[in-house]
């Protein structure tokens, strides 16, 4: 496990996979929520809440990137509050955007306010979503997410 600040020990190297494939933006989302089912996160009825969230609004965000999450009623079955990042290096049909990194997110309460500013830290940076969306590893994942963590605190 890589060792992050206290705002992102919700992020893990085991939370973090490349080279994946998805056949369509529901496919996507299953590995989202399966990935953060296998790392205790959530509860398995978590994963359902998150194609409701979708259907209600797109979690495409821009740069590439889309947030899977559940709904605010889907919360009870969060066990921790997590990120996980699967990168889909040949994208994702996403409602006619191409996404090729989700950022999928279970989150208790009011703490996913934090982790979408965070985001949005890197999201309003071109050069440094490019480098969050083509990272070779987990490190650099992490890295790139906490130097933006970093930076707001100054």
């Amino acid at each position: 496990m890589v060792t992050l600040p206290t705002e992102y020990a919700l992020l893990d190297a085991a939370g973090i996979k490349f080279g994946r494939t998805a056949t369509s933006r529901s496919d996507a989302v299953d590995q989202v929520g399966r990935t953060l089912l296998e790392i205790g996160a959530v509860e398995p009825a978590y994963l359902p809440a998150m194609h409701e969230r979708e259907r209600l609004v797109s979690t495409y965000v821009g740069e590439g990137v889309a947030i899977p999450h559940g709904t605010d009623e889907a919360r009870r079955h969060v066990r921790r509050t997590s990120l996980v990042v699967l990168q889909f290096a040949e994208g994702v049909d996403w409602g006619g955007n191409d996404v090729r990194l989700c950022v999928g997110i279970a989150a208790n309460g009011n703490e996913q306010v934090g982790i979408l500013a965070s985001l949005a830290g890197v999201l309003v940076n071109a050069e440094l979503a490019a480098q969050l969306r083509e990272a070779k590893d987990a490190e650099t994942v992490i890295r790139i997410l906490q130097s933006t963590n970093e930076e707001s605190d100054q």
